[in-house]
């Protein structure tokens, strides 16, 4: 009885083993665009092959591009065709197309590159056998884009401001959130971790709806882990903005010979906003403390405590409004999410 048993488990290992093979028979394949400028691109097209025959797999362009004569050749286990094809207008919105791959075990990496140096690389599968060329992003959907990030970022900050009612504290705060999104936005942006945007960005703004239900209870009385602890959680939050920064990233686009250069400046924008709206906050601050009427501590108007008691009175309208605004976004991004 043992045997048959034992004869099946090893029919069913090796028919599993040959499915595997197959469903991995080949390499991907590799198509990439280089723009040229005026309509023009060089194509280059790399086609997995066995045995010295290519894979029936063929690029579609759009009806409005012609392409020249490719060259081709075998390298390796590789078939290599290249081409430079001419297009009515640019390639971006058109929809480019792999026929034969939905019927083939192979998936295609695909790679648009523009004239100012800026890539984007998609990977298609047998389920997903084309894609749409990105458009570059115009001024007013980097200002979109940038504005709305700009705003979960800064009430995130804000929020911290109210909760942290010392110098040496805020600026550790402060600091941790700086090198927890900077850790991030770099990893992200070069590769090294990958991760949906949309739940990123329905977790930064649960991120703010829980710093705002945190300075209620701190206002209330029942300090939480923000208040006790507030660069534990500027830390860790600040991981998930660094993604999100990432996301604007790519809606603008990274130039390819550049990206490290590309990461600082846009890190080096974000730090310099940042600083600046907490510069702003606390001058607009410290000046309705001076216009206030005071009374004299010794001889001396202790402008910077009033400051902290001001800040103090305003912390319960703004963490609903902070709260409110978040919650908003959070249902809003979990239904997009999800839908």
């Amino acid at each position: 009885m043992k045997v048959p048993q034992l004869s099946g488990v090893f029919l069913l290992l090796g028919w599993l083993a040959l499915d595997t093979a197959h469903a991995h028979e080949v390499r991907p394949g590799y198509l990439e665009l280089r723009e040229l400028g005026a309509g023009n691109y060089d194509v280059l097209w790399k086609v997995p092959a066995k045995a010295n025959r290519r894979l029936s797999l063929y690029v579609r362009l759009p009806e409005h591009c012609t392409i020249s004569a490719p060259k081709s050749h075998f390298v390796g286990n590789a078939y290599i065709e290249r081409w430079r094809t001419s297009c009515e207008q640019t390639l971006a919105g058109s929809r480019i197309i792999i026929d034969g791959l939905s019927a083939s075990h192979t998936d295609v990496l695909a790679r648009v590159e523009s004239t100012d140096g800026i890539s984007k690389t998609v990977r298609l599968t047998p389920r997903v056998p084309e894609f749409t060329v990105s458009v570059a992003a115009g001024p007013r959907d980097v200002i979109k884009t940038y504005f709305l990030l700009g705003i979960d970022h800064l009430l995130f900050v804000l929020a911290l401001l109210f909760l942290v009612r010392n110098w040496p504290r805020l600026i550790g705060t402060v600091t941790a959130f700086t090198v927890a999104h900077s850790l991030t936005l770099v990893a992200a942006a070069l590769g090294w971790v990958q991760i949906a945007q949309a739940p990123v960005e329905a977790a930064i703004a649960l991120s703010i709806v829980f710093v705002a239900a945190e300075l209620l209870h701190t206002r209330q009385g029942h300090p939480g882990l923000a208040a006790r602890m507030p660069w534990v959680v500027a830390f860790v939050f600040g991981l998930l903005h660094g993604l999100g920064f990432v996301g604007a990233l790519h809606e603008v686009g990274l130039p390819e010979h550049a990206i490290p250069l590309a990461l600082a400046f846009f890190n080096l924008g974000v730090e310099a906003d940042q600083l600046l709206f907490i510069a702003a906050f606390f001058l607009l601050v410290w000046v309705s403390a001076k216009l206030l009427p005071t009374r004299p501590v010794g001889g001396y108007r202790r402008v910077t405590s009033l400051t902290w008691d001001l800040s103090d009175k305003l912390s319960l309208p703004t963490a609903y409004i902070i709260g409110t605004l978040a919650s908003f976004w959070l249902i809003e991004r979990t239904y997009g999410f999800w839908a």
